[in-house]
């Protein structure tokens, strides 16, 4: 039996770490998570806010996801746009799904990610 989601894994490419980094920790908010030694050797980063954890992992023939995304639930998703926006990401706004809030925006090396607040 499922009971629960560990992680996300997204690709990025050789070399992306710091982009990846001032992404996720400086405008996402997210703390990096240190990654075990052999798997560290292969590069990439891990990051978490509360339960939630990505894995960026290095891709050499790296090509980032467009359609495909992790669906991340925020609360004040307004304030949180404003974040992102004050860091320099672009964010697209979408009315599509009923009874949400919800943008998307790419991270730095073009992974699609989606922001979610159900409204009440």
């Amino acid at each position: 039996m499922i009971t629960t989601v560990d992680h996300v894994q997204l690709a990025a490419p050789p070399g992306s770490e710091d982009r990846l980094r001032s992404f996720y920790v400086d405008a996402l908010g997210m703390t990096e998570t240190p990654k075990p030694p052999a798997l560290a050797a292969r590069g990439g980063c891990w990051f978490q806010a509360g339960t939630v954890q990505l894995h960026l992992g290095v891709e050499e023939d790296f090509r980032p996801s467009r359609k495909a995304h992790p669906g991340l639930r925020v609360t004040g998703i307004a304030e949180y746009a404003g974040r992102l926006e004050s860091h320099g990401v672009p964010i697209v706004w979408d009315d599509d799904l009923p009874d949400h809030d919800r943008f998307y925006a790419r991270d730095p090396v073009g992974n699609r990610l989606e922001f979610l607040e159900p409204r009440v």
